[in-house]
């Protein structure tokens, strides 16, 4: 992957994974209201639905930029080259046109949003949650154009790269299991 696409991943992993954390600190945070103080928060399920739908949209971009989605790998590979990289060029544009049409709606629905606000945090803009869509969107595009070289790559050589994840775990196992028993080796006396 080339520096921009290994620079989007590192981005998309910070900023996802925080998402997490913060969705997570707030449901404990939540719960401990509810059940410790008998207090509930009340812009909690508002807030966090928001949070989900940014962990949603940014670990999509995520995936799309490992090419984690889920997808016909054995069905595709084992056509013959011409079919297998005509349905490759027809998945990306079925894939680019829905998202450009995704982000072209989110942005279309923002401006109608403009002056609306949450309903519990009436100082936090919707145009703000829901910047998300086409922010998103255009991430997942960038994703797929960032990670396409690779992956026709692979289509044209017929390589599938669950089988080559599987191989390698497999393969750092046996690494591992022989320098367990190297090590158990070492530690333990020859016996007579």
């Amino acid at each position: 992957m080339a520096l921009a696409g290994r620079a989007l991943h590192r981005v998309l992993e910070v900023v996802t994974i925080a998402l997490l954390v913060v969705l997570a600190l707030l449901v404990i945070t939540a719960v401990a209201f509810r059940y410790g103080l008998n207090a509930s928060l009340p812009w909690y399920d508002e807030v966090a639905s928001v949070l989900l739908a940014w962990i949603t949209y940014y670990g999509a971009a995520l995936a799309a930029l490992r090419r984690g989605h889920l997808g016909f790998a054995g069905l595709v590979l084992s056509l013959p080259p011409l079919p297998r990289k005509l349905l490759f060029v027809l998945a990306e544009l079925i894939v680019y046109t829905v998202f450009v049409s995704m982000a072209w709606a989110g942005w279309f629905v923002l401006q109608i949003m403009a002056g609306e606000t949450l309903v519990s945090l009436d100082w936090v803009p919707l145009q703000f949650t829901q910047s998300v869509v086409p922010i998103g969107c255009v991430l997942f595009i960038l994703a797929q154009i960032l990670s396409t070289p690779d992956a026709w790559a692979r289509i044209v050589a017929g390589l599938d790269v669950e089988a080559e994840e599987i191989e390698a775990e497999i393969a750092k196992a046996e690494r591992t299991q022989a320098e367990i028993e190297a090590e158990r080796d070492r530690r333990e006396p020859p016996r007579s």
